[in-house]
């Protein structure tokens, strides 16, 4: 059969058996009207009152938003924001904040298209930097259980009259499921707070994974440091594998996650009944395969159903390449065993940017191979990052099939928007 794996925006064909297992989501349907769809949600929230009903003539407004790696509807988000600012007479002060994080900052053209000229009229358009102290306001340590982290915010956010955070929920690999909190103890932290977040042994808890929430040493952190200068309203999206909307939900931040959330597991996480010596996957697609630090994720979709000493196949384009070598080269050292490597980060105390992703990369290369087929890693790339480079996962799949007439193979063609487990 020929299965198309996300890659990029043009998708990768490849060849394979017909009696692989495809892992598929049971999503909902996109929604008819999107625009409708957002308003409706603004205007009707599962907890707590209306946008407009929070909404003041003269109010500072910041919108926490996604950056350009999430397939977040950023611009139709915001217009129905706005429209609701809007009819409140509270639209004269808006900033966007793309919440990126530690992330390089989205240069002009995806700002451009991301959000659109009319929004970019309308709002002051603010980009985060964890590393520029001068717009940061130090906020003290969190409370339990994340009394470690340090906590400063952007400065911007913390002093708004009126907070608004969105996020797209989809299962995350290690904090349980992404948006909600993590617009602002990530997305909106210093340098340091998120470090502290990211700890090794806080990452390397069993549960701090997908679709884990109660309990999750990561995501009760970062609950924890939200909890200093939270939201005052927050839209929480799901959509479906072709990135449509199929789910708004808007109110308290901690509500609106959890509808989502429940959405988000019911549709993309899938029991299975088995693990399989091959696994093949991708990262999604754009814009979630951009780099190989996002592409990670693609990795560890596939690593609860694969067998210990199996092999995983990643499809991901990666055209911006890792993006920091230097970070692989200094933890996953050319002349240390990747199991050597795991053990280290899990129980360093110092933290440096990147180092979460490139720890879960170490914990499956630990017990599994893995191999990467990437028209934009170079052999350089590779070889930091101690990967094998793949040029043809069809003929690779059946050279394994020839030598092993009943391997099992499992494919995962949409990567971590529909993750497997066993149970």
């Amino acid at each position: 059969m020929r299965i198309t794996l996300d890659y990029g925006t043009t998708g990768l064909p490849v060849d394979l058996p017909d009696d692989c297992f495809v892992v598929r989501a049971k999503e909902s349907r996109p929604v008819a009207d999107p625009a409708s769809a957002l308003s409706a949600a603004l205007q009707q929230p599962v907890e707590g009152a209306a946008l407009a009903q929070l909404a003041r003539p003269g109010q500072k407004v910041v919108i926490a938003v996604p950056d350009g790696t999430r397939p977040h509807p950023q611009r139709a988000v915001l217009e129905a924001m706005l429209a609701e600012l809007t009819a409140a007479g509270a639209d004269g002060d808006v900033t966007a904040l793309i919440a990126g994080g530690t992330h390089a900052a989205d240069p002009d053209e995806t700002i451009q298209a991301m959000l659109g000229p009319e929004v970019r009229r309308r709002c002051t358009v603010a980009i985060h930097d964890c590393r520029d102290t001068a717009n940061l306001v130090a906020l003290g340590h969190a409370g339990p259980p994340a009394t470690d982290v340090l906590v400063s915010l952007d400065r911007r956010w913390v002093e708004a009259d009126l907070r608004i955070s969105t996020g797209l929920v989809e299962p995350h690999l290690f904090a349980g499921f992404s948006g909600g909190p993590k617009l602002v103890a990530i997305g909106s932290a210093g340098l340091e707070t998120v470090m502290t977040l990211h700890k090794g042994s806080r990452v390397g808890e069993p549960m701090a994974t997908w679709g884990v929430v109660s309990g999750n040493p990561v995501h009760d952190a970062i609950r924890a440091v939200a909890a200093m200068c939270p939201p005052h309203f927050s839209l929480e999206l799901v959509l479906d594998s072709d990135k449509r909307l199929t789910h708004a939900f808007a109110g308290t931040t901690r509500a609106a996650h959890q509808a989502a959330g429940a959405v988000a597991h019911a549709s993309t996480m899938t029991k299975v009944d088995r693990r399989y010596p091959l696994v093949i996957t991708s990262s999604g697609g754009a814009p979630l395969d951009q780099n190989f630090y996002q592409a990670i994720k693609g990795i560890a979709a596939a690593a609860d159903i694969v067998t210990e000493g199996g092999t995983i196949v990643l499809a991901a384009e990666c055209k911006y390449g890792l993006p920091n070598a230097k970070v692989y080269e200094e933890l996953l050292r050319p002349d240390e065993d990747i199991r050597d490597a795991n053990a280290r980060i899990l129980q360093a105390e110092k933290v440096v940017p990147d180092q979460w992703q490139v720890q879960v990369q170490a914990r499956i290369q630990a017990r599994a191979r893995v191999l990467v087929a990437s028209s934009g890693l170079t052999a350089a790339d590779m070889a930091s990052a101690r990967l094998e480079g793949l040029d043809d996962i069809s003929a690779f799949v059946a050279a394994a099939r020839a030598a092993d007439p009943g391997l099992p193979i499992a494919v995962l063609p949409h990567g971590p928007y529909c993750v497997p487990y066993v149970g």
